[in-house]
């Protein structure tokens, strides 16, 4: 899984973005939370692409503090249904989608989660795409908008509660970000590097001047240390002794270091480095948002300082 994120945000964070939400929020939530029927029903169509899911967690109001949520979910006995209420921002796929996993508290107070099939919806839900982006553009990125959206009980996520739930999907996706940006961050230094050699000042290539050739060692210096390290924390996952703050921690430390990798390639590149041919700004407005995304740079820290 590591390994296809790095090549897919080699190319471009929107088309890991989309993996990831797809694999590890939209289909990882049914398929750890999900009754066997949700899982037949759901998960052979999403795999295939023929069904497209998206995870309704954070809210206009409450981003990192998402345990705050307000989105209600208002059981009806009579009809065995639910009726959702609330919105949700800034959501992969959310525009596309067509299983909506979204997180709700119940009549109890207690956060669950709910599939909200949009061809079994009759009224009510609207995914306007949020326009104006100067990241991730290759993303459908939007709103979930859900006033008084009825869905059968059947649709409810039955096997978790509380923020656990949210939060175990969001450290499956969180462990594919740490490897996916040190794929963009592998991009920006084959383009640095190339271009460095290609372009000559002073009469000699660019690379020749020994601190061209300092960041671009550290470049990969750093490179290097974070694809072991998240080697070394996919063979602990793969043996279920991979703690959160391990995922915290690699997430962290590859979001920071690949932005950080990206604008000194962007640098490297002078004034082409905000051109399109090259690429590498593209890669650096990404990696803006990705450090953000799925856990701030220093929310993180503070789940490492309790750690």
């Amino acid at each position: 899984y590591g390994l296809i994120t790095r090549e897919l945000d080699g190319i471009d964070s929107s088309y890991r973005s989309a993996m990831s939400v797809q694999s590890s929020l939209a289909m990882g939530a049914i398929y750890m939370y999900g009754s066997e029927e949700q899982k037949q029903k759901y998960l052979p169509k999403m795999a295939k692409g023929e069904l497209v899911g998206c995870f309704g967690l954070t809210e206009p109001d409450h981003g990192s503090d998402a345990g705050s949520l307000v989105t209600r979910a208002k059981y009806d006995s009579k009809t065995k249904t639910y009726k959702l209420t609330g919105s949700k921002t800034w959501i992969t796929n959310s525009p596309i989608a067509d299983v909506l996993i979204v997180w709700a508290k119940n009549d109890e107070d207690i956060v669950r989660g709910f599939i909200v099939e949009r061809a079994q919806v009759k009224k009510g839900l609207d995914t306007p795409k949020i326009n104006g982006k100067f990241s991730l553009r290759a993303s459908a990125t939007g709103m979930i908008l859900l006033d008084d959206v009825v869905i059968p009980e059947d649709n409810i996520l039955p096997n978790v509660e509380g923020m656990r739930g949210p939060f175990g999907c969001l450290n499956n996706a969180r462990f594919g970000i740490a490897w996916g940006v040190l794929g963009a961050a592998e991009s920006c230094l084959r383009i640095a590097r190339q271009y460095t050699l290609d372009r000559k000042q002073f009469g000699k290539p660019l690379a020749s001047n020994q601190l061209i050739q300092k960041k671009l060692a550290d470049m990969m210096t750093e490179i290097s240390l974070g694809l072991q390290a998240c080697l070394q924390l996919g063979r602990l996952k793969d043996q279920g002794l991979a703690a959160p703050e391990m995922v915290s921690m690699m997430k962290r430390n590859s979001c920071g270091k690949a932005l950080e990798i990206a604008r000194v390639a962007r640098d490297m590149l002078g004034g082409n480095g905000v051109s399109d041919e090259y690429h590498v700004i593209r890669h650096v407005m990404n990696l803006e948002a990705v450090n953000t995304y799925e856990g701030t740079h220093d929310i993180h820290a503070l789940i490492l300082g309790r750690a």
